[in-house]
């Protein structure tokens, strides 16, 4: 990483910034985007603070485990789905336009709504190429019956969570990708090394003590995770790396620890503000370094 820091951050709408952007000028996206919709509005991270109802409501103390606010999908409700469905819809082809011929969309998701991001990304042009499974045990899922765990003790509601869902879409290449490669340097993953191919099963351990002091924010992603991701997306390591809900600032810190450009937007003031003081000393942090 050099001296010179390599991304711009941009307090907006990315709704609102996307249209406006040149088109062909983004070579990669790689994002968490507040996928349920509901649980970044105010009224939910209000009730979130509070530690009391709302897609933020899960038990602080339950089978001995101590419990940090999660969003609970299971809470939804049929008009929520098609808020999250629009929410891509509108997404996708804002992202088609931006991205050169074979750039790759790696967008975080879940279980329960992840079939709706495929249909509105599909539609619009790009290529499922598949999706990486982010192997990390959390502590949402496998509970008992809500007031009646002690009724039913051999039963889980739901699975426990163990893996995340990340999904790959291309835009489709200008020709060949040896071709592409060498017109829009896209088309492609990069190999952690030359011996060892991209995979789509990365064991990832939620971000370390250390990252969530320097970055507060309630879906912080880890730098180990988010670094092979990145690096990953561009795949001759030239060109610009775009996360439109930049949150903690995960995405742009592991962009600039490789030494690539990015843009960073968020609309959330609080959050932008957080990802600025956040971003250099996330792009610093030494993975070996355990705390």
């Amino acid at each position: 990483m050099g001296g010179r820091t390599k991304y711009k951050l941009i307090h907006a709408d990315a709704f609102e910034w996307l249209p406006n952007r040149k088109g062909k000028s983004i070579h990669a996206v790689v994002t968490d985007p507040p996928f349920g919709v509901i649980e970044y509005t105010s009224d939910q991270l209000r009730k979130r603070g509070k530690g009391n109802g709302g897609i933020w409501r899960l038990p602080h103390n339950y089978d001995g485990n101590q419990r940090s606010p999660l969003p609970r999908f299971t809470v939804l409700r049929a008009r929520h789905f098609e808020q999250i469905r629009n929410f891509h819809k509108r997404l996708a082809p804002l992202l088609f336009r931006l991205l050169v011929p074979g750039g790759h969309v790696i967008i975080a998701s879940q279980n329960l709504v992840s079939h709706l991001v495929v249909k509105e990304f599909r539609s619009v042009g790009f290529e499922m190429r598949g999706q990486i499974a982010r192997v990390v045990r959390t502590l949402r899922g496998g509970d008992r019956p809500k007031g009646a765990h002690k009724k039913y003790p051999g039963i889980s509601v739901t699975p426990r969570g163990c893996w995340e869902p990340w999904l790959i879409f291309r835009k489709p290449c200008d020709g060949r990708v040896r071709d592409n490669l060498r017109k829009w340097k896209t088309g492609a993953l990069r190999r952690p090394a030359p011996d060892l191919p991209f995979a789509d099963l990365i064991p990832s351990r939620p971000a370390k003590r250390i990252e969530r002091e320097m970055a507060r924010h309630p879906s912080l992603k880890p730098q180990e995770l988010m670094r092979q991701l990145v690096w990953a997306a561009l795949p001759l390591g030239k060109g610009t790396v775009l996360d439109p809900f930049m949150g903690s600032g995960a995405t742009v810190a592991a962009a600039e620890y490789h030494g690539f450009k990015s843009i960073g937007l968020e609309l959330d003031k609080q959050f932008f503000q957080l990802a600025r003081r956040a971003i250099p000393k996330l792009a610093r942090l030494r993975l070996n370094d355990e705390k």
